[in-house]
């Protein structure tokens, strides 16, 4: 199951899409209408994790202030009236390993007590060998009533071979399929997860039964001792029955959806977290590396749920 991020209700998590080339100066995103109050930047002494830090951090010297439109016929209320906070913070990525890689970082802008004000998430691709990019995030709007924002620190890393990493939003792979992994769902230890992919190319694609699944550890090495099922009834038969397995031809810009089912039950033994899975949408197709953080506990075992066209 992907780990929770602690995201706040009200605000929406923004992805900064980047490419990384030696030593790179990114962009950065939430890029709605700045505050009028002016700001102050402060370097941060960030240890930071997996490689990712915050250097500086934004504040406005006042806190963020708004009016409601004179045209609003209906009653705004500072509960729900949010506002561009001015708030940002650059950070960088460095690749101290031996692979190009894409990062996925969730930042969490914090308030003086520590509590967590607004969680963004940046998408850094293709960071070389020993390469450092930098970029800004933004802590988006906030609403009029959020405490003081005085921090920043990074919450979340996780990365990829970005030669494996899932297409970037609007973008198609050469293969011409595109294969991702959405944020899950989790009741009372069950937990499911559905594998998408979508046919962005420009000729038909056939796909049967099962995807193919590699189970990987953090430094990307199979993990063993994990039983792989066919199907999801081993597991549970409360997430709906299994369709049975079948030939599917997806026409382009048609879609098919799968899904991972483990419980994280916890006995006698050791229990086990497999952080990445490497998917092949069929034997011989291009390999794509998603990271649903699949907490097995001591069950051994994840059911893997058929091919099946979606819904239009």
């Amino acid at each position: 199951m992907p780990r929770p991020a602690c995201l706040l209700p009200v605000v929406a998590a923004t992805a900064l899409l980047l490419t990384a080339c030696g030593t790179d100066h990114a962009g950065s995103g939430n890029t709605g209408a700045a505050t009028a109050e002016p700001s102050s930047r402060t370097q941060v002494d960030d240890p930071g994790k997996d490689g990712v830090r915050i250097t500086s951090l934004t504040l406005p010297s006042a806190s963020p202030s708004a009016s409601p439109s004179p045209t609003r016929s209906t009653s705004v209320s500072a509960e729900t009236l949010t506002v561009d906070s001015g708030i940002s913070a650059t950070y960088e990525v460095t690749n101290k390993g031996t692979k190009t890689l894409t990062y996925t970082v969730v930042f969490t802008f914090t308030s003086a007590d520590g509590g967590a004000m607004s969680n963004q998430t940046a998408t850094v691709r293709d960071v070389g060998p020993g390469k450092t990019v930098r970029g800004t995030v933004r802590a988006g709007r906030l609403p009029l009533t959020t405490p003081r924002v005085t921090g920043a620190k990074v919450l979340e890393v996780t990365k990829v071979p970005a030669s494996e990493a899932p297409a970037a939003p609007g973008t198609c792979p050469a293969s011409g399929i595109r294969v991702s992994a959405d944020q899950g769902d989790a009741a009372m230890g069950l937990r499911v997860v559905g594998l998408h992919l979508d046919n962005c190319g420009t000729r038909d694609y056939t796909i049967k039964g099962y995807p193919k699944l590699e189970l990987l550890d953090d430094d990307f090495n199979p993990v063993h001792g994990i039983k792989i099922l066919a199907g999801s009834t081993e597991i549970t038969t409360g997430a709906g029955p299994d369709k049975p397995p079948q030939t599917i031809t997806l026409k382009p810009g048609e879609s098919a959806t799968a899904g991972l089912v483990w419980r994280n039950t916890t006995e006698f033994g050791t229990a086990v977290n497999v952080p990445y899975v490497r998917v092949r949408a069929k034997a011989g197709a291009a390999p794509v590396t998603v990271t649903p953080h699949l907490d097995l506990g001591t069950t051994g075992k994840l059911g893997v749920r058929p091919w099946v066209r979606a819904q239009s």
